[in-house]
């Protein structure tokens, strides 16, 4: 079905990705890594997709200035193989995210779509969710962090949108000012809860 030949190769990417979740993904560095070429990585990561191994998730880039637009981040379905409780937790965000989005369209609610957003100056945003190709809300997923990261309240004020921050230990409901706007602090498992 995919011609792929250098199973060894492709078994040892597969075997790195869990590592390299929550962070964009560098292509030509695991080219580099593997010994292989930038278009085998490619080839190697959209076959992973299609036997839903993983799903990618791409930048935001519109009206943010200096934001990193070649990047893409790469999440499991097979979350347990993460190892980082941290990036296990922003994983486990993700695949409830992609979930509602992917629901919603096929739903015919409108055409919705998941991304990231990270400027040149390394600041990011772990998730935005856009729809009809404009920003909707911005979600970021924290551990036990109970104020905003510096990063939600710069993007919260740029795009003029709800925000929030899921929390994997957290009890209740919060609301923190942001210039006129408000973040919502939220634990992940009642607020995730509430997705379709």
């Amino acid at each position: 079905m995919t011609a792929v030949k250098s199973i060894k190769e492709i078994e040892t990417l597969y075997y790195l990705l869990p590592s390299k979740v929550g962070s964009p993904l560098s292509v030509p560095s695991l080219a580099s890594d593997l010994r292989v070429t930038y278009n085998s990585i490619r080839n190697w990561l959209s076959v992973f997709e299609l036997f839903f191994l993983v799903f990618s998730v791409y930048p935001w880039t519109k009206k943010i200035s200096r934001a990193i637009q070649k990047e893409r981040k790469v999440y499991l379905w097979d979350s347990p193989r993460i190892e980082d409780e941290s990036h296990r937790f922003e994983n486990m965000v993700a695949v409830e995210l992609w979930r509602a989005v992917t629901q919603w369209n096929d739903l015919g609610y409108g055409k919705f779509s998941l991304h990231f957003i990270k400027n040149k100056e390394k600041q990011e945003v772990d998730f935005l969710i856009a729809y009809g190709g404009k920003p909707l809300l911005l979600v970021e997923a924290k551990l036990s962090e109970e104020q905003p990261s510096s990063s939600l309240r710069k993007f919260q004020r740029a795009l003029n949108i709800p925000a929030v921050q899921l929390l994997l230990e957290h009890e209740g409901y919060k609301l923190i000012s942001n210039n006129g706007q408000n973040i919502l602090i939220a634990p992940a498992y009642q607020w995730l809860s509430r997705l379709p």
